[in-house]
């Protein structure tokens, strides 16, 4: 169950409706986001009418969720949630959102070629990594707060808004002036700790689907970081792990229409985790976005081939642009329908 009341209701009034739903066997947590809005969240199974409570004063409207997941599952926010990046930017409002960029933040000069390639072809969000969680601790693990600032700096001058990887709590502070988006990775898709404090945040968070992860386990991770106050949540399919070798990961297509249903936020499709070899991402970011994505993240580099990480699943800027052409053209099609 889910109580929208009013952001300015006093506390007498709030004791009311908690000590009411109580008494109806439910328990009730409150949540106050970086948007103004404030919910009582009820836990509980005894079946009662819902306008006994509905008619109390301070609350605005009522719902009841069966699901784990309450404010994140579509089932009392039925028009879907619209993530605003400012500069016209935004992301879930039925235009197709594309953000690319290398896997790893490498140089000055890496930056602002792939800068320039997405300014020229219409790309308004830049990806890239400056804290790398890598397999092997020999590998290259990023240029961090310097290199992020950097990038900020560069960024900004092109328009071009930022998407990169938290990896621990104390990272979200001196990060949160140079990025537009939060990224969790699907290693830390888990890490409540950190959930928890994105949730204190008043910028989007971008989650990505565990590697092992199910579709209600993302759903759930999501729910921690709106019930600690942040709403601005994007949910990412990347791909799961399987016993097939072919690939890197199974691309799971069948979780964007289902995410889709399930929840009123926007759903982001990342083909070049999701299967790990160059030659089909372009096939499987198409396939999302006819599936109902509402973005796609993708990794591109001038010289995939001398790329510090990733480069067997990243396209180079000529195979970029082609697949921006016809990400924009599916998206047009799947309009028309």
């Amino acid at each position: 169950m889910i109580i929208q009341l009013d952001p300015q209701t006093p506390s007498s009034v709030k004791d009311n409706i908690e000590l009411k739903a109580m008494t109806l066997g439910f328990k009730m947590t409150e949540v106050k986001t970086e948007q103004g809005n404030l919910y009582m969240v009820g836990i509980g199974k005894k079946e009662f009418d819902i306008r006994i409570l509905g008619q109390m004063e301070g609350v605005r409207d009522i719902h009841r969720v069966s699901d784990a997941y309450k404010l994140v599952s579509r089932k009392w926010r039925v028009h879907p949630t619209i993530i605003d990046l400012e500069d016209g930017v935004k992301i879930g409002d039925g235009n197709l959102q594309l953000m690319a960029g290398p896997c790893s933040i490498e140089s000055e000069e890496q930056i602002i070629q792939t800068l320039e390639h997405l300014k020229a072809n219409g790309v308004n969000v830049m990806r890239g990594g400056v804290y790398k969680p890598r397999s092997s601790p020999y590998a290259f693990r990023g240029l961090g707060m310097d290199g992020l600032k950097m990038w900020h700096t560069l960024a900004a001058s092109y328009g071009i808004k930022i998407i990169t990887e938290v990896m621990q709590v104390s990272q979200i502070e001196p990060m949160l002036p140079y990025i537009d988006i939060f990224q969790v990775g699907a290693r830390n898709m888990q890490n409540f700790n950190l959930l928890d404090e994105l949730g204190k945040v008043d910028k989007p968070v971008m989650i990505k689907r565990g590697m092992s992860g199910s579709i209600d386990e993302l759903l759930q991770c999501a729910e921690y970081v709106f019930s600690a106050g942040n709403e601005k949540l994007l949910l990412c399919e990347r791909g799961i792990r399987t016993y097939e070798k072919a690939y890197r990961n199974t691309f799971d297509l069948n979780s964007i229409p289902i995410l889709k249903e399930k929840t009123h936020l926007p759903v982001i499709a990342d083909p070049s985790h999701g299967i790990g070899l160059r030659a089909y991402v372009e096939p499987m970011a198409l396939a999302a976005v006819m599936a109902g994505a509402d973005g796609i993240i993708y990794e591109t580099h001038q010289i995939p081939e001398k790329a510090f990480s990733d480069g067997q699943q990243t396209l180079d800027f000529k195979e970029s642009k082609a697949l921006i052409q016809k990400l924009n053209a599916t998206a047009n099609l799947k309009a028309s329908f």
